[in-house]
C-alpha cells in the first residue's frame, strides 16, 4: 500500500508541475507581470512554487537552509511570502523556471523517501492540522489551484490553450 501511495503522489506532483511549467513557458511577455486576481502572474507562479517547496519539507527552518535557497538568496529576499501581506517583488521567468525544476526534483526525492511512520505523523506545520500523507495531497491541490488560475487567464486574455496533464505525462 505504501508503494502505491508514493507512486500516485509522485505521478500527481509531476502532472501538476507539468501544467504549471506549461503555463510559465507559454505565457506571453505581456502577461508575465499582468494581474491574475490581486497579484501579477509572475507572483502567482512564485507563490505556488514557494509553498510547494515549503510543504515538501519538514519545517520552516529547514526550508530556509536548503542549498537552493542559499545559492539564490536574492531570489528569496526576505521571504515575503511568509508575511501576512500582499507580495511586492516581481520575478524574472528564468529564475522561476529554475525554481520549478528544483521543486520537481525535490518532490520526486521527498516522496520516494517517505516511510509509513513519517506519512502518519503530523505534517510539521502548526497551521495545518493533518498528517504528512494528507499534506502531500493538500500541496498538490494548491499547485493545481494556481495552475488552473494561470491557465484560465492565459486562455481568456491570450488564447493560449493549456492542456490537462494526466498522471505520467511529461511537458509538451
Amino acid at each position: 500500500m505504501l508503494d502505491t501511495y508514493k507512486q500516485l503522489i509522485a505521478n500527481q506532483f509531476e502532472a501538476v508541475f507539468c501544467k504549471l511549467n506549461t503555463c510559465i513557458g507559454r505565457c506571453p511577455e505581456a502577461a508575465w507581470n499582468a494581474p491574475v486576481g490581486n497579484n501579477a502572474l509572475c507572483q502567482v507562479a512564485f507563490h505556488t512554487l514557494f509553498f510547494a517547496d515549503l510543504y515538501l519539507g519538514h519545517d520552516e527552518e529547514s526550508f530556509r537552509a536548503q542549498p537552493f535557497h542559499r545559492a539564490n538568496e536574492s531570489f528569496f529576499a526576505e521571504y515575503e511570502e511568509l508575511e501576512d501581506r500582499e507580495p511586492l517583488a516581481l520575478y524574472e521567468r528564468g529564475p522561476v523556471r529554475a525554481y520549478l525544476a528544483h521543486c520537481r526534483g525535490k518532490a520526486s526525492q521527498v516522496v520516494a523517501a517517505e516511510t509509513a511512520d513519517a506519512l502518519r505523523a503530523r505534517c510539521g506545520f502548526g497551521w495545518l492540522p493533518f498528517s504528512r500523507a494528507e499534506l502531500h495531497v493538500y500541496n498538490i491541490r494548491h499547485v493545481q489551484h494556481h495552475a488552473a488560475q494561470l491557465s484560465l487567464r492565459l486562455r481568456l486574455d491570450f488564447q493560449e490553450n493549456i492542456p490537462w496533464f494526466k498522471s505520467g505525462w511529461r511537458d509538451l
